[in-house]
């Protein structure tokens, strides 16, 4: 093992004059840091620079700076904002629906103490989430009553497990679907007690299939699942909900319409993506949709349907291992009360319109204005074009945008770098064109686009 350095050796240590903690500690910008950061995350960043030193990688002198320079890089949190210029608005990868102005409000108004389960007028417990169930009804009259989960995949654990445990649920074949990651949701119900059915063939289901499995009595509930993130084409047949509806009921058994993509009501832009509203109105007794997609919120699950069957739900004990936190229902709620959210901005964005914004900011930075068809995403929509445009620049710029401050994702296709502006808020264009010349030059950028 090497040996401590001594005498006039150890006075000439350079590595003596590496700070002492608690005069790092001391500085202002650090005290100030770990009021926000913690005084952990603090320390770690002291002793990182600090050990930098040791190993010879900075002068004793820099580590002042190295430590200032470290907090200033330094959040909270590892997640990075990122402006997405991909095109496709509802991005799995990146988060999926970005939050309405109002719902960020929301958000920081109830990350204190609020009235989530309060009643301020008379001091007594309340239903929790009255706000959010109220804005969901108003948006989806022909529901009776809603419920409220952390995600689209609770919602339905709960129904399954609430209606259907220790019976079967019948399934068309063509609807047993794989979301990403190798996550089958035939799986996540089977988890709960219930055994899942199979009934039809992968391209074809017919309404006798239901009927030939509902004759024994054994099935707890019946499943109807949109393919969101697949099309099955050619020879095919499915069972639309008002026949399988009318089917259930007569062997009085409810009927579960999971639909995912998050629509309340009929999309013009979608036309043939399927509606709670509708679902209900042919007989669903619960439809089950995501906040997070379509819907243009927070991360959420959520149930609407019959008042007896939602009761049935939320008096089942898996509803409260499953229930939103305050900050989901805070930004649901504001975002059925408020403007239309960026989602379906994005949506509805007019192309020529589009081709416009993308020629001025090729007027700025260079490149060409291609055609380009943006998508929904994992919201639904599957394989809808949504016609749009893009600049295409030199394909070598990609990497340096993702590595930039803010980080943009772009597209790599035909030999170019492909920006979709129709899920980049407008308001965001200077901000993009310095972080392409950022990019071409290798600089970094701040957040409002200056160098």
């Amino acid at each position: 093992m090497p040996q401590s350095p001594t005498g006039d050796q150890g006075a000439q240590d350079p590595r003596r004059r590496i700070p002492r903690t608690d005069h790092l500690l001391a500085l202002p910008e650090v005290v100030a840091a770990s009021g926000s950061m913690g005084e952990r995350v603090v320390r770690d960043v002291v002793r990182a620079a600090q050990d930098r030193a040791r190993r010879g990688e900075i002068a004793p002198e820099d580590v002042q700076a190295a430590v200032l320079a470290a907090l200033g890089e330094h959040s909270a949190s590892s997640l990075r904002p990122v402006l997405n210029a991909t095109g496709v608005i509802v991005h799995t990868n990146l988060g999926r629906a970005p939050l309405s102005a109002a719902a960020r409000q929301a958000l920081q108004d109830a990350s204190g103490y609020t009235d989530v389960e309060f009643d301020l007028a008379t001091g007594a417990r309340a239903r929790r989430g009255a706000g959010a169930r109220a804005a969901l009804l108003a948006a989806c009259p022909a529901a009776e009553d809603a419920l409220v989960v952390n995600n689209g995949a609770a919602a339905l654990l709960l129904a399954t497990t609430a209606l259907a445990a220790g019976r079967e649920v019948l399934w068309s074949r063509g609807e047993l679907v794989e979301i990403g990651a190798g996550f089958r949701l035939a799986e996540l119900v089977a988890s709960a007690g219930a055994q899942v059915r199979e009934v039809g063939t992968t391209n074809r289901t017919h309404a006798a299939d239901y009927r030939d499995a509902l004759a024994g009595g054994t099935v707890g509930a019946v499943l109807k699942v949109h393919t969101s993130n697949y099309r099955i084409e050619g020879f095919t047949s499915e069972v639309g909900i008002a026949e399988l509806a009318g089917i259930a009921h007569a062997h009085g058994v409810p009927l579960i319409a999971d639909l995912g993509s998050g629509l309340l009501a009929p999309e013009p832009a979608l036309p043939a993506e399927p509606d709670t509203a509708t679902a209900l109105a042919d007989g669903a007794d619960v439809v089950l949709t995501s906040g997070d997609k379509l819907l243009g919120g927070p991360q959420a699950g959520i149930l609407l349907g019959r008042a007896e069957v939602i009761a049935r739900l939320a008096r089942h004990p898996l509803a409260r291992a499953v229930r939103a936190d305050k900050l989901a229902l805070a930004a649901l709620e504001a975002t059925l009360a408020g403007p239309v959210p960026p989602v379906l901005a994005a949506l509805r964005q007019d192309p020529v319109a589009l081709r416009e914004r993308t020629a001025r900011l090729a007027e700025r930075v260079g490149g060409s204005v291609v055609p380009h068809d943006g998508r929904v995403g994992g919201g639904g929509g599957a394989e809808v074009p949504l016609p749009g445009w893009a600049l295409a620049l030199e394909p070598g710029l990609a990497a340096p945008l993702r590595a930039g401050e803010p980080a943009v994702v772009a597209t790599v296709r035909d030999d170019a770098c492909l920006l979709d502006l129709r899920c980049v808020p407008g308001e965001a264009d200077d901000t993009l064109a310095a972080a392409i010349e950022a990019a071409r030059a290798g600089a970094v950028i701040t957040a409002d686009g200056k160098r």
